[in-house]
């Protein structure tokens, strides 16, 4: 199939763009790397009366060090982000998530700040932002405004947004002696999560807990933090055992999905199952 007729827009600057959405955000959809949008219009399951391309703004790409964060521009592609060796040295958790997205096709024209405006529930980076803690970086008419990750999600393919509104960049903490891990279970034809889950630890040298987070995806309408999991480990000497025991808690309190890809039984077993060997895999006990 072919998209309904369209109007298209491509402008060079944020102010520009802010513009054409203040008039016509009502019919508008942006396109920040079209590996989602272009799909859902050739479907005919989104029908935007005009497209307007932000590919032309040279200011929203780019991964930068702003003093204890890393600063990433919306349009940098997954690409970009697995070869960026600032992340890999101080936030490798973006890279090692990243890799596992799509085909090299979708990371080479995908952008991270689409995935996370479009809010997936299976898409994968949303966990890493989510454990991550990240800041999220918005423009509109009424100026700029920060969102913790925690706060962007608010269910399945709605997101903080405001119609007139651009994330324009995602901040992230550059990590010292932290290990990172994202695991997932995925369908083979498109690579998305049934379940992912994406983890940060740092332990002392005695192997106590001392900072952990995990983000999960693919489980629910929208990302979490598995907080049970973490208060769970937080402040104790992991061992197999306590690890064990609390990824059998992780999806507890939570509304667990159930699709064509299998019951909430089942997605709860792998949730369980995935969040073991990613706790195992970042505490050194494999």
């Amino acid at each position: 199939m072919i998209p309904c007729a369209f109007d298209y827009e491509a402008p060079t600057s944020l102010e520009e763009a802010l513009s054409l959405l203040s008039t016509r955000g009502h019919e508008a959809k942006l396109l920040a790397g079209g590996q989602s949008l272009l799909p859902l219009m050739k479907l005919r399951f989104a029908r935007p009366r005009i497209v307007i391309d932000l590919g032309g703004i040279s200011g929203l790409r780019g991964i930068r060090r702003d003093g204890d964060q890393i600063a990433i521009g919306a349009l940098t592609s997954y690409s970009e982000i697995v070869e960026s060796e600032l992340l890999r040295s101080h936030c490798a958790l973006l890279p090692q998530t990243a890799v596992t997205v799509g085909d090299v096709q979708v990371r080479n024209q995908g952008t991270l700040g689409g995935a996370l405006a479009h809010a997936d529930p299976a898409a994968d980076m949303p966990a890493a932002i989510a454990a991550l803690d990240a800041n999220l970086k918005i423009v509109g008419p009424k100026g700029e405004r920060i969102v913790k990750a925690h706060d962007f999600f608010v269910a399945m393919l709605t997101t903080n947004l405001a119609r007139d509104e651009i994330l324009t960049e995602i901040r992230v903490p550059r990590l010292e002696q932290t290990r990172c891990t994202y695991v997932k279970a995925a369908k083979r034809a498109s690579g998305f999560a049934i379940v992912g889950i994406a983890v940060r630890l740092r332990t002392s040298a005695d192997r106590v807990c001392e900072e952990i987070a995990v983000g999960l995806t693919g489980i629910t309408d929208r990302p979490h933090r598995a907080e049970t999991v973490e208060s769970m480990l937080r402040g104790k000497r992991l061992d197999r055992q306590l690890i064990e025991q609390a990824a059998l808690e992780v999806t507890r309190g939570l509304d667990v999905t159930a699709d064509i890809n299998g019951s909430s039984e089942y997605r709860s077993h792998l949730t369980r199952v995935h969040m073991a060997r990613a706790l195992h895999a970042v505490s050194g006990d494999t």
